[in-house]
């Protein structure tokens, strides 16, 4: 437990987090807001409309196209590849403990997972549907999924937008990975860390990373941030950072330019390619470039190591994902 206090104590120090959340282990349930309680019926349709591909114009790609849970909870892939092989400028974050980030989306336009599930599927480029009334008429005559919105919303309830969104964040919430070996850690485990991930731990509170990455998800109070902070020719010209403008492309403020939703460390060590646009390869160059370009620090190769170490220690426990049989539409196709 000393080391578990030393780790509250420089936290705290470094003005990072409280005392109370610097050792806060990942919560094994995620809050659901008043108007859409999680139920098991609700999960098990939200599970449904999120793996299939019917949501999209091709009928080839789902949400878990973009977002694997048999995965990292995302691609792989620097870049999303949508409908008609289209590839967006951005990579696909992960969905995987999504219910702990304040906003979602890379650039944060969307404030829940609600709003969040229904942008994906009219984006042009990513599913291509037109829009959630013709959503709304493919899903309508398929019986199975009349009968599953009636389970999960009462009888009189009719499929809509708002319904499908709602049961696609129930089943996003359901998305936990606890019990890593920081968090077994953190609950008085000693013996979970190597010493070179508790190395990592103690250089990344020294250098300041948990001044962002924050909290029960390492991913802060739900701010964002600007990245990079200093200017670096030599990154920029390899990985073009800059290019994406961020909140601003929403906003369309001047001061919002290259603002961030602050990204959760949760299973980072499956989610390569780094960064919003997916250009950083490996997870220790990430490391050297966010001490570089955020920090200002360099570091050794023996201090990257033990960066990565420690966020390899990040990695939680999977739910087991059993995928659902989708309704069908026998004897017709689907559109």
């Amino acid at each position: 437990m000393f080391k578990i206090r030393s780790l509250v104590t420089a936290l705290t120090l470094a003005g990072a987090v409280s005392a109370a959340s610097a050792a806060e282990t990942l919560p094994t349930t995620a809050p659901a807001p008043a108007d859409n309680p999680t139920t098991e019926a609700k999960v098990e349709l939200g599970q449904m409309l999120y793996h299939d591909p019917r949501l999209s114009s091709t009928g080839t790609v789902s949400c878990a196209s973009c977002h694997n849970t048999m995965l990292g909870g995302e691609d792989n892939r620097p870049n999303a590849m949508g409908v008609n092989g289209q590839t967006g400028g951005r990579s696909a974050p992960t969905v995987w403990n999504a219910a702990f980030n304040k906003v979602q989306f890379w650039d944060g336009r969307a404030a829940s997972l609600e709003e969040q599930a229904a942008g994906p599927v009219t984006n042009p480029i990513e599913m291509g549907m037109k829009s959630w009334d013709d959503v709304v008429a493919r899903l309508n005559p398929i019986e199975g999924y009349k009968e599953a919105f009636a389970k999960a919303f009462g009888t009189d309830s009719t499929i809509t937008r708002d319904n499908a969104t709602k049961a696609i964040a129930a089943y996003e919430r359901t998305l936990i990975t606890p019990n890593s070996p920081y968090d077994r850690y953190a609950g008085g485990e000693e013996s979970a860390l190597t010493p070179q991930q508790v190395r990592g731990m103690n250089k990344a509170v020294e250098l300041g990373c948990t001044g962002c990455h924050s909290g029960p998800a390492f991913n802060g109070p739900g701010t964002f941030q600007h990245f990079p902070v200093i200017d670096n020719g030599y990154f920029e010209a390899q990985y073009h950072f800059k290019k994406d403008k961020g909140l601003a492309e929403v906003t369309k403020k001047t001061e919002d330019e290259h603002m961030w939703k602050v990204p959760t460390l949760r299973n980072i060590a499956l989610t390569a390619p780094y960064f919003h646009n997916g250009s950083v390869k490996t997870l220790d160059k990430a490391v050297q470039v966010m001490a570089k370009v955020q920090l200002g620090k360099e570091l050794s190769k023996e201090e990257t190591a033990d960066i990565v170490a420690f966020l390899n220690s990040l990695t939680g426990e999977f739910p087991q994902q059993k995928m659902p049989m989708l309704p069908g539409t026998p004897g017709n196709t689907f559109n």
